[in-house]
């Protein structure tokens, strides 16, 4: 009787050539090699030990013990044991800590990215609270509070597993979703002068996290989202009870089910403001732009991890007499696959670089626009794909690819989250295109390209910055035709898109020829020779 294997995986960062070459081309000698060793711990506990355990901790989900036994209510959150081993995992490895110790400088990001990248695909979305905590601290750092950064921050960095923190973003009211300003949670002084916070959030990530950060509308301000302002709460008193915190129930998601998001009320809730008691939304920009770096990487590991399996897979099955991998459309189909993670993951790791040159204060005015401009069409981009990219994965499984005991369609359910946490695609593309500063970013993004086609000899990669610098001259155009505030939003997609596409194709033809000319490696040319292909129209 006949009986499939399944697909494998290896060591995660010994499989990964992209990563690999992409380090190597961008990282310092030294900084690389003082990095390798934990990014080989790390692939090897993703491909073996860490992903066993995902699979065998499938069925379990995080639960809410309302009710002590007598009575009491304690709103306690269970986690499943790979949440339990992810926490120890990230706290011991640093994963939040990298960027912060930055004993590599503006290159300290790219170190602390490529360890997520490789983490993410088997901690069940513990990147989440992660990215909330990194976010956290990054904004507490910008905020000058000294008081709540002596207090927080060195809990949100640390290594030490019994010590570290993580931190909730609590924003969504059913009120407004992506409109903050329609938030109706209030704060009010009591006769002690303390900040207290009453009203519902709708939706809070990771609620198990010992502090949050918050936006509130302080007692007389009027509406809007620039009179709400940014605190900081924690979840707990000194006596160990909730803070004002009433936990109403664990949402009942499509996917990232391990990740405890709750519906709470806060009931007089002790806070602190962080800055101003208005202007929350800018204080809390940071953050932001932290967490949409992470849910970039996130989207480029959740393609990495469904490709894998795929090739594996391919490697392993049978049909029509041959191997999948031996028949020409399947053959195509994960090219195309291969194409568009490495366009995701250079996308995300450009992102990331400029991040960590913002930080360490060595990044130019260009680059400080094309930040801007990339944060949030990297996170749109990057997560499209990866939706149709993982669900292409299911497909390549045939019938095994629908069953849930593979664990293949948790990947899918998982990964569909991307578009929304953190702002849908229509929200970050109105974010891009309706900054005062779009035309400087595009500028500066077109800069970026021509870089990507220096010294290049093999004409096909000429002509393929060229063609992603003709694109963006037309959407030059188009913006100097001054379109009406209304086109420009119905367009926002399309444009933000392009541009993003534009900047893969370059990014994947800088990195082709990297290979051709340091290692005679001619495999990038199939590369974006594969991400130029039409497969059903998916991205046009």
């Amino acid at each position: 009787m006949f009986t499939q294997s399944p697909p494998t995986l290896g060591n995660q960062y010994h499989d990964d050539a992209l990563l690999r070459g992409y380090l190597e081309r961008t990282l310092p000698r030294d900084v690389l090699d003082a990095v390798t060793p934990q990014l080989e711990r790390i692939g090897g506990l993703a491909g073996n030990e860490l992903y066993q355990l995902q699979l065998a901790d499938r069925l379990n989900e995080p639960r809410l013990v309302q009710w002590d036994a007598w009575g009491n209510r304690i709103d306690r959150i269970e986690l499943t044991a790979l949440w339990r081993e992810a926490a120890s995992i990230a706290a011991r490895e640093g994963l939040v800590a990298i960027p912060y110790e930055a004993w590599h400088g503006a290159h300290s990001r790219v170190c602390q990215f490529a360890a997520i990248y490789l983490f993410h695909p088997s901690s069940d979305f513990y990147t989440c609270p992660l990215a909330m905590s990194d976010g956290a601290a990054r904004a507490l750092l910008q905020s000058g509070n000294r008081a709540l950064i002596e207090r927080a921050v060195p809990k949100l960095i640390s290594r030490d597993p019994a010590v570290v923190w993580t931190s909730g973003q609590w924003m969504t009211e059913a009120t407004g979703g992506s409109d903050v300003g329609s938030s109706l949670t209030n704060a009010a002084r009591d006769a002690e002068g303390a900040w207290r916070l009453t009203g519902k959030k709708w939706f809070t990530s990771a609620i198990n996290s010992q502090m949050a950060l918050t936006l509130v509308r302080p007692e007389g301000n009027g509406p809007g989202g620039r009179n709400l302002a940014l605190f900081y709460i924690e979840t707990r008193s000194p006596n160990g009870a909730l803070n004002g915190i009433r936990v109403e129930r664990l949402k009942d998601k499509l996917g990232t089910r391990k990740v405890p998001t709750a519906e709470l009320y806060l009931e007089g809730a002790v806070a602190h403001l962080v800055g101003e008691t208005c202007n929350g939304t800018r204080a809390i920009e940071p953050m932001l732009v932290i967490t949409r770096a992470w849910n970039s990487i996130s989207a480029a590991a959740c393609m990495r991890r469904a490709l894998a399996l795929a090739q594996s897979y391919a490697h392993e099955r049978s049909a029509f007499g041959k191997k999948l991998r031996d028949l020409p459309l399947h053959a195509r189909t994960l090219a195309w696959m291969e194409a568009q993670t490495h366009a995701a993951a250079l996308l995300a790791f450009e992102l990331v670089a400029l991040v960590g040159r913002d930080e360490a204060n060595e990044i130019k005015d260009s680059e400080r626009a094309l930040l801007r401009l990339l944060t949030p069409v990297a996170k749109l981009a990057t997560a499209k794909q990866a939706v149709a990219v993982v669900s292409e994965a299911v497909e390549a499984f045939g019938g095994a690819g629908y069953v849930e005991d593979t664990g293949i369609p948790l990947l899918l359910r998982d990964t569909q989250v991307l578009p929304i946490w953190e702002g849908t695609t229509n929200v970050l593309a109105l974010d891009a295109v309706l900054r005062s500063s779009l035309v400087t970013g595009v500028e500066a993004l077109r800069e970026r390209i021509t870089r990507c086609g220096i010294g290049f000899k093999e004409k096909v990669l000429v002509d393929h910055v060229n063609a992603a610098l003709e694109s963006v001259d037309g959407v030059l155009r188009w913006l100097s035709s001054q379109p009406s505030a209304d086109t420009l939003q119905a367009q926002a997609r399309t444009l933000t898109m392009s541009l993003a596409r534009a900047l893969q194709r370059a990014l994947l033809a800088e990195h082709a020829g990297w290979l051709l000319a340091k290692k005679g490696d001619r495999s990038g040319l199939d590369v974006i020779a594969a991400f130029t292909m039409n497969i059903d129209d998916l991205f046009g």
